[in-house]
């Protein structure tokens, strides 16, 4: 939004001592115009020729002159006043992405995991003031991304996900575990964790009510998804000659366990049985996890005094002219 304004508009008063000049030159006009005395009718005619007549020019220009001089003074400027939002409550977010086997199952499309991961990368956009990170787990669990505020490397790494990369299994205290180490020594005023799994623990060395003991300890809320439809499940199966099958599996989560880590850190349990689903749970995560924004105005400054000084200085130079052209047309 531009707006106009003066930075010393205090200086206008400079434009006032012009009128006690003015008031002066009048006096002497008037004083000099009475006190002449004509030889003869012919004198009296030339006096009150156009020479007469035009003398309060060169003052007019020294008038115009000073009073573009006192707006210049003034500062006149533009101001284009932007306001943005800006973040003064930051939260730092881990994702815990399960990627065992199970995860290959086709009740998402085109998986559960390319789903998982196509929805969690829409939230990371969506959460432009926020720091993430990115846990994968399985038999084991490591960290695929530590804490950032570039965006685009935790998009990269989301996609850069995929089976195999560790032992199989579901070691969903493990995964908890690693994504608290993350954030543990966070000073964000909010720390969360994302939780994802679509089985039951199995695997690790950590019991997940003990890591999410650690999470409520330090001061970290945990959300828990349970993805995978209820019964039975489709999922490919690769046979050591390399072919592949298509084979219908038990879904089984454990839901009261996920319910508990979420109950003891002050989260909430999720289950999610298709890709709509999961991304009305982000949604709402999304929700319960505002990131606290001010308004913040940037004012930008344009000087706008040029004009009036150039103007200032050419109605000097017309004075000047006028000036050397009476005087020139006084001795013709």
């Amino acid at each position: 939004m531009l707006d106009y304004q003066f930075r010393n508009p205090e200086l206008f008063w400079l434009a006032a001592l012009l009128l006690p000049v003015l008031a002066y030159w009048i006096w002497k006009w008037k004083k000099q115009s009475s006190s002449l005395h004509f030889a003869n009718a012919q004198s009296l005619i030339a006096a009150r020729g156009w020479r007469t007549r035009l003398i309060w020019v060169p003052k007019l220009f020294l008038s115009l002159a000073w009073l573009a001089m006192v707006v210049a003074m003034a500062r006149p400027q533009t101001t284009d006043s932007r306001t943005v939002k800006t973040s003064t409550e930051g939260i730092d977010l881990v994702l815990s992405m399960d990627v065992s086997t199970s995860m290959k199952a086709m009740d998402f499309r085109p998986n559960r995991l390319q789903a998982a991961l196509d929805v969690a990368s829409q939230f990371v956009s969506a959460r432009p003031q926020d720091r993430f990170g990115v846990v994968v787990y399985a038999g084991e669990s490591f960290t695929q991304c530590p804490l950032t505020t570039d965006h685009r490397i935790v998009q990269n790494t989301l996609s850069e996900i995929q089976f195999g990369l560790i032992e199989d299994g579901t070691a969903i205290g493990m995964g908890l575990a690693t994504a608290v180490n993350r954030l543990k020594d966070s000073k964000a005023k909010s720390k969360v964790i994302i939780l994802m799994s679509d089985g039951v623990n199995n695997a690790g060395s950590i019991a997940p009510k003990t890591a999410a003991e650690l999470a409520s300890e330090f001061g970290i809320r945990v959300y828990t998804i349970g993805v995978g439809t209820m019964g039975m499940a489709r999922v490919p199966v690769q046979y050591p000659n390399g072919r592949e099958q298509i084979m219908s599996m038990q879904v089984e989560i454990d839901e009261e366990l996920l319910g508990e880590i979420a109950g003891m850190t002050g989260g909430k349990y999720f289950r999610a049985t298709d890709k709509e689903k999961l991304s009305a749970i982000y949604e709402e995560i999304d929700q319960l996890e505002k990131t606290k924004l001010d308004d913040l105005t940037y004012n930008t400054y344009e000087e706008k005094f040029y004009p009036f000084l150039f103007a200032a200085l050419g109605f000097i130079f017309l004075d000047l002219l006028w000036r050397k052209w009476w005087f020139k047309s006084m001795d013709g």
